[in-house]
């Protein structure tokens, strides 16, 4: 990943490659009864997002929801398959049927429907002609550290990079999912904001006798923002904070993939790395699914249990901030609230999201 900041001339091509996408992508819709501004559930729909872990996912369907649109997830034959979750014959939720084969079929009435989309049985009319209006909405699927993406506007935009999962060396986690009752923006910002750690994680690993932000870059890049920050906080438990050597710098490299996919790398001492992925899926405007894959060249002897725990809390104390932050949207307008010197992450990533083209007050 390059980490070079956008210059001008790249802002304004970035800008003319999202107007000819406007151009030339499909009529992709949002539902009826969407949270979001139009043009900005068009924009956001084009980007990947998790909706399910890989090991949930079976021949059994399972319903599940991105960007307000109702979806059914199943496996069809080991093919993961995400639809659209309605049976085009009388909007019966196909999550509530069954798969059989590669086909997925309707408890209604039996349609059934191939991975393709198109009806390929109806048993009351087995020798009948099926109307071409028979066929439901498929989104394309990428398997990808142990979840299961899609994306709602084709799944052209490039997808979140994660490589630490793929190293060998690097032992893979896969806590629970956090269900939060706020924007997916304002859970991002908050995932890399420095600034916060004495005063919400002091029961799980800050210190509010060391509140200090030592100054730190943030940048925009092709792809987002890319922040390094290096403290004397310590990222270890509290229970395991003396194994933080005496004056032992942390350092911290935040990297964000447009719109809501983050990951966290902390180099811990003797040679340790932890790689967290911060990836929001916003059920709503103001409902988010997170996602937090984990990797670490570390402890890996030790009980998974314990880092599930930990990083729960860490999470809750988030989500209880969050969740109360008013606006409910994240403002990508500079004149809604104040800043302080600490926002280089927050700046730099609120100006990434202004260059996608969402409103303002966007609501997302």
């Amino acid at each position: 990943m390059s980490y070079v900041p956008i210059s001008i001339a790249t802002e304004s091509q970035y800008q003319q490659r999202q107007q000819q996408e406007q151009h030339s992508a499909p009529d992709i819709s949002p539902p009826r009864d969407s949270t979001f501004h139009p043009e900005d559930w068009k924009i956001l729909s084009k980007f990947w997002y998790p909706v399910a872990f890989s090991s949930d996912l079976t021949d059994k369907p399972i319903a599940v929801r991105l960007l307000d649109e109702r979806l059914v997830a199943y496996r069809a034959d080991g093919r993961v398959v995400i639809a659209k979750d309605m049976c085009a014959h009388r909007g019966v939720p196909l999550s509530l049927g069954w798969v059989e084969g590669e086909n997925i079929v309707c408890p209604y009435h039996g349609l059934r429907y191939g991975p393709d989309g198109k009806c390929r049985h109806i048993p009351s009319q087995p020798d009948g002609h099926i109307s071409e209006r028979l066929k439901i909405c498929m989104y394309p699927t990428q398997e990808r550290y142990g979840l299961i993406w899609t994306s709602l506007g084709g799944g052209h935009e490039t997808f979140p990079e994660f490589p630490a999962w793929d190293n060998l060396a690097f032992q893979q986690i896969l806590p629970p999912s956090i269900d939060i009752a706020a924007s997916a923006g304002r859970q991002v910002e908050g995932f890399i904001d420095v600034a916060h750690f004495a005063w919400i994680h002091e029961a799980t690993f800050a210190d509010r006798d060391n509140p200090f932000v030592p100054q730190y870059t943030a940048e925009r890049t092709e792809r987002g923002m890319h922040a390094e920050y290096i403290s004397t906080v310590s990222n270890f438990p509290k229970r395991m904070q003396h194994r933080a050597p005496p004056d032992y710098l942390w350092r911290r490299v935040f990297n964000i993939e447009l719109p809501f996919t983050a990951s966290l790398t902390v180099d811990f001492p003797e040679g340790g790395v932890l790689s967290i992925l911060n990836a929001a899926s916003p059920v709503s405007a103001r409902s988010t699914r997170l996602f937090v894959p984990i990797t670490r060249n570390f402890d890996q002897d030790q009980p998974l249990q314990e880092v599930y725990d930990f990083n729960r809390q860490i999470f809750e104390e988030d989500r209880a901030i969050v969740e109360t932050q008013r606006p409910d949207d994240l403002p990508l307008d500079r004149g809604v609230e104040a800043h302080i010197l600490a926002d280089r992450s927050s700046g730099a990533y609120r100006r990434a999201m202004s260059l996608l083209g969402l409103g303002s007050a966007y609501s997302g």
